[in-house]
């Protein structure tokens, strides 16, 4: 068990506390004794009495400010799970979109490259064209 001499109001108190939490009865005394340095005059008994009144003003206010945070809270955690269920959502629409887009190129370059069916019968038309021309063309 630790030992700490807390000094409040230019007094000191010994105080009995666990093992490691020393700082923090050292941290919370000096915040007691900047409240009861702030009241003016009065016995040390009611200056005790005015700061801790404040301290649990200053408690209540701060849990009052919380507890009306929470909701808000609560409300933006679902908002940003729903930005990142629907940013999931995108990104998986534009993976599937990017290969859709790179199957119909390499359809396009293959189709360029490679002749259909109608463009085989339009070059064999165009072939029998140009042999008429050359018959009708011999024909004095």
């Amino acid at each position: 068990m630790g030992d700490v001499k807390l000094n409040i109001a230019g007094r000191i108190y010994d105080v009995h506390c666990e093992d490691g939490q020393e700082q923090q009865l050292v941290g919370l005394a000096a915040i007691v004794d900047e409240k009861v340095r702030a009241m003016p005059g009065g016995t040390e008994t009611r200056q005790l009495l005015f700061a801790s009144l404040m301290l649990a003003d200053e408690a209540i206010e701060a849990k009052g400010k919380a507890d009306k945070a929470e909701p808000q809270s609560d409300s933006l955690r679902a908002a940003v799970a729903l930005a990142e269920s629907r940013e999931a959502q995108a990104r998986d629409e534009l993976k599937s979109a990017l290969s859709e887009l790179n199957a119909l190129k390499k359809a396009n370059a293959d189709a360029v490259n490679t002749p259909s069916g109608n463009d085989r019968a339009l070059l064999q038309i165009a072939d029998r064209i140009e042999a008429l021309a050359e018959k009708v063309e011999q024909i004095p």
